[in-house]
């Protein structure tokens, strides 16, 4: 037989955990829940710098080519800033409504680094690899883009690596391989491949 004094204690514990178990109910329903927000892109800095000619290595996806594109930007006086600055520029084409080659929603280019000796390191969003088409062709046609980009306009690069948010991917969407860094004269052997093809 259980003392009547023990019997006490517990119903009175048992009303206790149901009272706060109510009261929790009851303030969890008048906290509003925040409803989940749209991507909203972050706004770039102005770029600072007088506006100069640039080429662009713009993809093709139809004819399956990498052409060359000339164009006018600002561009700061920093090689690491100028890099990042090309880059958008270039994401700025495929972003464009009649875009020749197609990134997902929201990629950016979140930094790019310059690392001695002659190394490159792109970091993109995790949208621009989550959100990028998969397949062999229009990955390797992405990343040969950037790389010809940079490789083009800022000299003394010899590698390029590409992360994701920071960090090491395999792949950019199954298949083109970033675990490697890109050797500038592989990308430039594979970029007069395609130019030789298309003629």
């Amino acid at each position: 037989m259980i003392p009547r004094s023990l019997a006490i204690a517990i119903a009175a514990m048992l009303l206790a955990a149901l009272g706060m178990s109510f009261y929790v109910w009851r303030v969890r329903g008048r906290v509003a829940q925040p409803e989940p927000a749209s991507y909203i892109p972050p706004i770039a800095p102005p770029s600072a710098g007088p506006m100069e000619r640039v080429t662009l290595y713009v993809g093709y996806d139809d004819p399956g080519v990498l052409l060359p594109q000339m164009g006018m930007i600002p561009l700061p006086s920093d090689r690491q800033q100028r890099g990042e600055e090309l880059l958008r520029a270039l994401l700025d084409v495929y972003e464009a409504k009649s875009s020749p080659h197609v990134l997902g929603p929201g990629s950016e280019v979140r930094n790019l680094y310059l690392v001695d000796p002659g190394l490159a390191v792109i970091d993109l969003n995790s949208a621009f690899a989550d959100g990028h088409r998969s397949g062999v062709f229009v990955e390797e046609l992405t990343v040969i883009s950037m790389v010809q980009t940079l490789t083009a306009n800022i000299p003394g690069i010899t590698r390029v690596k590409i992360l994701v948010n920071g960090k090491e991917r395999d792949t950019l969407a199954g298949h083109a391989d970033l675990s490697r860094s890109y050797d500038i004269s592989s990308v430039q052997e594979l970029v007069d491949d395609l130019r030789s093809a298309s003629n």
